[in-house]
């Protein structure tokens, strides 16, 4: 060990004293016949004399293997066989061997336990355990004592601290992770997974924050590799990734439970005063050391944070707004203000040109105002109430001692935004996953599905442009409307700026206004409705237009991966495979199917 490092491991150590007191006793009849050992012990703790619980004792080089209780005894039955090496772990200790020779055996050592940065393993930077220090790509880790340390408000929240590593936050319930610089509301490139799961939504590419993952109580340490690791996990990890690795219900049983509450509106937010809470338990137990089962259950409640900058994107100095009138500047005059959290006032389809304008003065005849529609603030049509709910739940059973096989479903409800080009309203969307693996030591056979389902969620740029349309009339209408109103007002000596004002009041009579029953019963019935186009532009469009997202794609991907290297003695060799369909259903607006007739493109077929 080179000098520098030396110093290293010494200023990050934290000594702790563990004493492990082992009774080791078969009965040899009985071992002859079953051809099984039992040993026994009892962990403690040699400066207080306390047992330790929750000791994780393990057979090395098998996955056999067991907990101390709340005295620190523990019992481990295994096959006739020796030697045999018992491996213990707990946070805070680093883990530590010791070999069984022979049975009827009666041993008592004292070891001496370092807590040393060098000594965290981590799986995730090459698929295979090893030394942090030996990793060949940059990797932070969380484990469960810096979780439990960390001021953040979940785990998730602490990803925050970790170097290299920008938390974006559209919603309280979708938090994006970016890594690499990519600081964007939706990072495509950064894979989020949960023991071996892949997160992501099937079509929305990208994973929904921890809408589906594991609570708090069921984390046993979170990866982060904050550069590329497409040459081990594909390319959708080219910005980087996280693996959320979770507590086998074999090590950690029991009951937990947490309740959280705080305030996140206490004025001057533009909210009432409003609480956040999150409610979740976990649940395991294990059987014989053969079989185990865990459930766990998290439900989280808030107001949303919201979304009312006003500041214009389109400031009258530039070419899209009205350069040549410089009276029209700063936003109560500017008659093609696009403010940040306002939907329908963009220069796509809501730009109108007033053309053939007279009478302006210091102007010749027939001038062109650039003005637009008026639109609907973000706050007004969005549903500041978001929620939470996560359910999961698994069941492992040891064939061997070198073979697992284990079952898991996770499913998760969330609300929330889902900040793309615009935004999406999130509305009991529903997200599932199946996975049956089987494991060892050095090999896994890992097959799962994920389910995606949008359920009442909606897109809110078509929403706000359908209600603008239907009860405002199109752009042609409403400005026709306007012209006419404007013209006269300006004949009629009314100064520009006001004669502006006064013309989009005139061209929005009759458009629907927020907090109005007429706004609400337009706007369900929008968000109800599956095509985006509108009959009043298009034949045969639904007369309202719609804005609902309907997203129902699957994934379904299988890998099986092998260490080699204790073969293969000259080098580490790991081989493995995989494979992934993504099965796509179009729903006639993000994905259409253009074989079918433009009609029908926007209907559900037989099967859905």
């Amino acid at each position: 060990m080179s000098p520098a490092l030396l110093f290293k491991n010494r200023l990050f150590t934290n000594a702790f004293i563990l004493s492990i007191f082992l009774v080791l006793f078969s009965q040899a009849p009985r071992a002859q016949e079953t051809n099984l050992i039992q040993i026994s012990g009892q962990v403690i703790d040699q400066d207080s004399r306390q047992p330790i619980a929750g000791v994780s004792v393990s057979i090395k080089g098998t996955i056999a293997g067991t907990i101390t209780n709340d005295a620190g005894d523990f019992t481990l039955k295994t096959k006739f066989k020796f030697p045999l090496t018992l491996v213990f772990t707990s946070v805070g200790f680093e883990q530590q061997e010791f070999v069984v020779k022979e049975m009827g055996s009666k041993v008592q050592i004292t070891l001496q336990t370092q807590t040393q940065l060098g000594k965290e393993v981590v799986v995730t930077a090459s698929r295979v355990q090893e030394s942090i220090l030996r990793s060949p790509v940059a990797i932070e880790k969380l484990d469960i004592r810096a979780i439990r340390e960390s001021p953040a408000p979940s785990f998730y929240d602490a990803l925050e601290n970790v170097k290299g590593v920008q938390m974006t936050t559209s919603s309280i319930t979708f938090k994006v992770p970016n890594t690499r610089g990519f600081n964007i509301p939706n990072n495509f490139r950064f894979m989020q997974l949960v023991d071996g799961v892949d997160m992501q939504a099937a079509t929305l590419g990208v994973p929904l924050g921890n809408a589906i993952g594991p609570t708090e109580l069921d984390i046993a340490s979170v990866e982060i590799t904050p550069g590329a690791a497409s040459a081990l996990y594909g390319m959708n990890a080219i910005n980087g990734m996280a693996n959320l690795i979770t507590k086998s219900p074999f090590t950690y049983q029991g009951l937990s439970f947490y309740q959280k509450t705080g305030l996140n509106h206490v004025g001057g937010t533009g909210r009432d005063l409003s609480n956040l809470t999150e409610t979740a338990f976990r649940y395991a137990k294990a059987f014989n050391n053969k079989f185990a089962f865990k459930v766990n259950f998290s439900y989280m409640r808030g107001t949303d944070w919201l979304s009312d900058t006003r500041t214009d994107q389109n400031p009258n100095n530039l070419n899209t707004a009205n350069p040549t009138f410089p009276e029209l500047a700063g936003n109560a005059n500017n008659p093609a203000y696009d403010a940040w959290n306002k939907y329908g006032d963009d220069n796509g389809s809501n730009a109108v040109t007033i053309s053939g304008i007279n009478n302006i003065p210091g102007k010749s005849n027939n001038q062109s105002v650039i003005v637009r529609r008026t639109g609907y603030w973000e706050k007004d049509v969005v549903n500041p109430v978001v929620d939470n709910l996560k359910v999961d739940a698994a069941v492992h059973y040891r064939v061997t001692e070198k073979a697992e096989l284990s079952y898991s479903y996770r499913v998760g409800k969330m609300d929330g935004v889902f900040q793309r080009g615009n935004k999406i309203q999130l509305d009991n969307v529903l997200v599932q996953n199946h996975k049956l693996e089987l494991k060892g030591a050095d090999f896994f056979i890992r097959t799962y599905m994920s389910l995606e389902n949008t359920g009442d969620s909606y897109n809110i740029k078509p929403l706000v442009d359908n209600l603008d349309i239907t009860s405002g009339g199109t752009n042609s209408v409403w400005g026709g409307k306007f012209k006419t109103s404007l013209q006269n007002d300006i004949n009629s000596g009314v100064e520009l700026s006001q004669a502006l004002r006064n013309a989009r009041a005139v061209a929005d009579a009759g458009r629907v206004e927020p907090g109005t029953a007429a706004f609400n019963e337009l706007k369900n019935t929008i968000i109800g409705i599956n095509n985006w186009d509108n009959g009043a532009i298009i034949a045969g469009a639904p007369a309202t237009g719609g804005a609902k997202l309907i997203q129902k794609s699957h994934i379904y991907h299988a890998e099986g991966q092998w260490d080699l290297s204790k073969k293969i003695k000259i080098f580490d060799l790991l081989v493995g495979a995989d494979a992934r369909i993504y099965e796509v259903i179009p729903d006639g607006n993000n994905f259409v199917d253009f074989d079918r007739p433009a009609a029908d493109r926007n209907k559900p077929l037989g099967d859905g």
